[in-house]
C-alpha cells in the first residue's frame, strides 16, 4: 500500500516558488467559502511515519490559511483527565463546528496501532478497533464532517536518514525523541500493522491519502492540494436526502408500554422505610473504594409529567453534591446544532467517581426528532446503531449505563397537566409544547417501542417504570441503580 509513496518525487525550488502563491490563495478562498456557507466542517487527521514531516505540515496549513478558523490539537499521550474518561471523549470535545477546520496531530488511530506494534494486543483486537473507527467515521460523514486522512510515509532507509539529519543539527535535534528511535527499531512491524489498519479503514466516506514525505516541497504541495480539492469538491455538492429502505413491518408487534402494569403501588409506610434504606445503600456504594474506577450514566426518558424530576431528586438526595451533575436536555442551541448530535452528550460524559443524570438524552434523535420530523428518516434510523456504539464505549470504560422510561397513561397525564396549570408554583412545568406532544401520544408510543427493541442491550438495558404511583416508581429506580452499581463494583 505504501509502495507509491517511496518513488522519490521531488519539486525544485523554482517550481515550488511558482506554485505556492496560487495554492495559498485558493486554500484561503475555499476556507472563507466554508466559513460563509457553514454547510459542513473539515477534520484533517495527520498520521504517519516519524520524521516524515507531519509537524511541518501542520505548521504550514496554519501558515497558508487563516489560523483563526483552524482548531489544531496535538493528540499525543492522554492526560490524567482524559484517562478518566472513555478514549474517544477527548476527540469528540475537539471536533470543529460547521464552517471551521480542525487538525488532529495524532488521532484515534494512534493508540491501537502503537499497541499492536509493541505486541500489547493481537490482530483481532486491532481489527475490532478499526471496525469501531469505520463506524465512527461513517457517522461523522453522515453528520456533515469532511474527514481528510493524511498518512505521511518514508521508507526505512529514508526515515533513518531523516532522523540522523535532524539529530545532527543543533537547531533540530530536539525534534527527535527516544520514542522516535524505538519506533524505528521496529519499523517493519509498524509498517505491517499500519498497512493492515489503513486497508481496513480507507473507505468511501473517509479514504486515506498517502503522501511521500522525503522531499519537503513535494510533501507540502501534495498535502495542500489534497485539502483544497477535497474542500472544493464538497463545497460544490448539494446535500441530498439519503435514500432509506425501511424494514418490513412486523405483524402483531407487541406494545410493551400497553402491557405495562400501571396499577402497581407502594404504601406510605413501606415507601418511607424502603426509600431511606435504598438511599443509604446508594450512598455507601459511592463511598466504596472501587467507586473510583467506575461511574454512573443515568438516562431518564418517558411521558411528559411522568415524574422524572421527583425521581431524580430522590437519587441526588443520597449523593454528595460534589459527586453528581444533572444535565437537563432541551432543544439544541446554535452551537450544538453546528456539531454532530452526540457531541453535546459526549461533553457531559462523567469521569470515574462521578454520577451524571440526563433528564432527556440522546434518545431525542429517535423520539422527538423522529416524531416531529426534525431529521430525515435515514438519520433517525442510523441513530439506533450509533447510540448502541456510544453506550458500548461508556460501558467498556467501566461506567454503568442505566436507562429509565417512566410511563403513565393518557388519562393520568391529563390529570397532572391540569393540576400543574392550577398550582402556582408548578405552572412552569407545563408548556404549550407539552400539549402539542400529547396530541401525538400514539406516534410517541410507537417510536418508544421501536427504541426499546433496538437499543435495549445487555450492557445498557431499558427499565420500564410504571409511574402512576410516584412512590413505586422512585423505589424501582433506586433499586435498579443500586443493583447495577453493586454488580459493577463486584466485577471490578
Amino acid at each position: 500500500m505504501f509502495e507509491s509513496a517511496e518513488l522519490g518525487h521531488t519539486v525544485t525550488k523554482a517550481s515550488y516558488a511558482r506554485q505556492v502563491p496560487k495554492l495559498r490563495e485558493a486554500l484561503l478562498d475555499a476556507q472563507y467559502d466554508l466559513l460563509e456557507k457553514k454547510s459542513f466542517s473539515t477534520l484533517i487527521l495527520i498520521s504517519g511515519v516519524d520524521g516524515a514531516g507531519k509537524g511541518e505540515t501542520v505548521n504550514l496549513l496554519n501558515e497558508w490559511m487563516d489560523p483563526r478558523h483552524i482548531h489544531t490539537h496535538a493528540m499525543s499521550v492522554a492526560s490524567d483527565e482524559e484517562q478518566q474518561h472513555p478514549r474517544n471523549w477527548r476527540f469528540w470535545r475537539a471536533l470543529p463546528p460547521r464552517g471551521k477546520i480542525g487538525v488532529f496531530f495524532g488521532s484515534w488511530y494512534t493508540y491501537p496501532i502503537v499497541r499492536r506494534a509493541y505486541g500489547e494486543i493481537k490482530d483481532a483486537s486491532l481489527d475490532q478497533a478499526m471496525e469501531e473507527i469505520v463506524r465512527l467515521e461513517r457517522m461523522l460523514a453522515d453528520e456533515r464532517v469532511l474527514v481528510l486522512k493524511l498518512w505521511f510515509h518514508l521508507s526505512k532507509k529514508q526515515q533513518k536518514k531523516r532522523l540522523l539529519a535532524l539529530s545532527a543539527d543543533k537547531r533540530t535535534r530536539w525534534r527527535v525523541t527516544e520514542s522516535d528511535w524505538k519506533h524505528f527499531e521496529i519499523y517493519d512491524t509498524f509498517r505491517r500493522v499500519s498497512e493492515r489498519a489503513l486497508r481496513q479503514t480507507s473507505t468511501a466516506d473517509a479514504p486515506w491519502r498517502i503522501i511521500e514525505g522525503a522531499d519537503a516541497r513535494y510533501r507540502s504541495l501534495t498535502a495542500g492540494r489534497i485539502v483544497l480539492e477535497s474542500m472544493r469538491t464538497r463545497l460544490s455538492q448539494t446535500r441530498q436526502p439519503r435514500p432509506f429502505a425501511p424494514p418490513p413491518a412486523k405483524p402483531d408487534e407487541p406494545n410493551l408500554l400497553r402491557a405495562l402494569d400501571l396499577s402497581q403501588k407502594v404504601s406510605d409506610k413501606r415507601y418511607d422505610k424502603e426509600l431511606e434504606a435504598l438511599q443509604g445503600r446508594l450512598n455507601l456504594l459511592t463511598r466504596h473504594p472501587k467507586w473510583r474506577k467506575t461511574g454512573v450514566v443515568a438516562v431518564f426518558e418517558g411521558a411528559d409529567a411522568a415524574g422524572k424530576g421527583g425521581a431524580i431528586r430522590r437519587i441526588t438526595g443520597a449523593l454528595d453534591a460534589r459527586q453528581y451533575r444533572i444535565v437537563p436536555v432541551a432543544a439544541p442551541t446554535e452551537e450544538e446544532r453546528a456539531q454532530p448530535y452526540l457531541w453535546r452528550f459526549w461533553r457531559s460524559v462523567p469521569a470515574y467517581g462521578q454520577f451524571v443524570i440526563f433528564d432527556r438524552s440522546w434518545y431525542g434523535r429517535v423520539l422527538v426528532e423522529r416524531v416531529e420530523g426534525f431529521c430525515e428518516q435515514y438519520d433517525w434510523n442510523r441513530a439506533y446503531s450509533e447510540i448502541n456504539d456510544f453506550e458500548e464505549q461508556l460501558s467498556g470504560h467501566g461506567l454503568v449505563v442505566v436507562k429509565f422510561w417512566l410511563h403513565i397513561d393518557a388519562d393520568e397525564q391529563l390529570r397532572r397537566f391540569k393540576e400543574r396549570e392550577a398550582t402556582g408554583f408548578k405552572r412552569f412545568k407545563i408548556t404549550a409544547e407539552d400539549w402539542r406532544n400529547r396530541k401525538k401520544w400514539k406516534d410517541y408510543e410507537v417510536a418508544a417501542c421501536n427504541m426499546f427493541e433496538r437499543t435495549s442491550t445487555e450492557i445498557a438495558p431499558w427499565t420500564l417504570v410504571p409511574a402512576v404511583d410516584k412512590r413505586f416508581a422512585r423505589i424501582k429506580i433506586l433499586e435498579t441503580i443500586c443493583d447495577r452499581l453493586e454488580e459493577q463494583i463486584k466485577k471490578g
